[in-house]
């Protein structure tokens, strides 16, 4: 019996991943489908995602009712999640739901491997050969030419990319994650109305 253990629980990991990863593409059909046809405009829609995902959040938190100590800000994940969100409905004004999700997949990917292999962790040959995969793909997709993305638009989602890879990271050392996200949204919604106000 001990020994169905670890296949469990990699097939639990590989099922919460694949759910992550479907969650995160769905994001981008949703963003554009609202943002492509002009039913509201970036800065609004931005605002609307981070207080939504503040008020859910606080209220599973309330509900759990585990921490009861004060939180101190981060405001460094504050700001990166700020960062994402702001670029990536920008950036879909002018992408596709497709092309902007593959550039956001390969510079989140792309910044947490450079700062994982800065901080000195090793990598098997297949990670490296995904990771030039992964960069063909980017700089293929980006390229000028007849089906090259706008590049405006290209650039704000790689910022967007850039910044969920940080604030991901920033992330890691959290012993409350549920808490501490809650808490990047709070903290997040003053600064995305500011762009609303704009």
């Amino acid at each position: 019996m001990m020994s169905d253990h670890p296949s469990h629980s990699t097939a639990r990991t590989v099922l919460l991943t694949a759910t992550a990863m479907l969650a995160f593409a769905a994001n981008s059909l949703l963003c554009r489908q609202a943002l492509g046809q002009g039913l509201i405009d970036a800065a609004t829609f931005a605002s609307l995602r981070v207080i939504a995902g503040a008020a859910t959040l606080i209220l599973i938190v309330m509900v759990r009712r585990r921490s009861r100590q004060p939180s101190t800000a981060n405001w460094r994940s504050a700001a990166m999640l700020f960062t994402y969100m702001v670029f990536f409905s920008f950036a879909y004004l002018s992408l596709g739901a497709g092309t902007g999700a593959l550039i956001l997949f390969g510079a989140v990917q792309l910044t947490m491997f450079v700062v994982a292999l800065r901080g000195g962790e090793h990598f098997a040959k297949l990670s490296w050969a995904g990771l030039a995969l992964a960069v063909f793909g980017l700089v293929y997709l980006v390229s000028p030419g007849v089906t090259a993305p706008d590049p405006t638009g290209a650039i704000l989602m790689a910022i967007a990319g850039v910044a969920w890879g940080a604030y991901s990271l920033l992330g890691r050392g959290a012993t409350d994650p549920l808490e501490a996200t809650a808490r990047n949204f709070t903290y997040c919604v003053p600064l995305v109305l500011v762009v609303s106000l704009v």
